[in-house]
């Protein structure tokens, strides 16, 4: 089993959830989280002061996929969420060693 982390911007969580509706997960958990990427030099033009206000909204998508999926995954992922300019997001891709209930 593998947790897969996607993040994208807020107008493209719904279409990536359609598309995870669609997928077998385990499980799935959604939260809007701000942050920056390779646009960081947006932030060098801000002061001190206003870094905090810099930061972009995201949703932050948390997916528990069998390995056996995690191919169609994130290729159904990708071809949904990617709109081919900077800061569409990141996939993450991280081993699940144990799961307990």
């Amino acid at each position: 089993m593998k947790q897969v982390v996607v993040i994208v911007k807020p107008f493209l969580a719904e279409r990536v959830l359609e598309t995870v509706a669609e997928l077998q997960v385990d499980a799935l958990a959604v939260h809007e989280v701000k942050g920056y990427g390779r646009q960081k030099s947006y932030l060098d033009a801000t002061t001190e002061q206003d870094r905090s206000l810099a930061f972009l909204p995201k949703v932050e998508i948390q997916c528990w996929v069998e390995d056996s999926q995690i191919d169609r995954f994130i290729d159904n992922v990708s071809q949904v969420a990617r709109t081919g300019r900077m800061g569409d997001g990141k996939i993450f891709i991280l081993p699940v060693s144990q799961v307990s209930e």
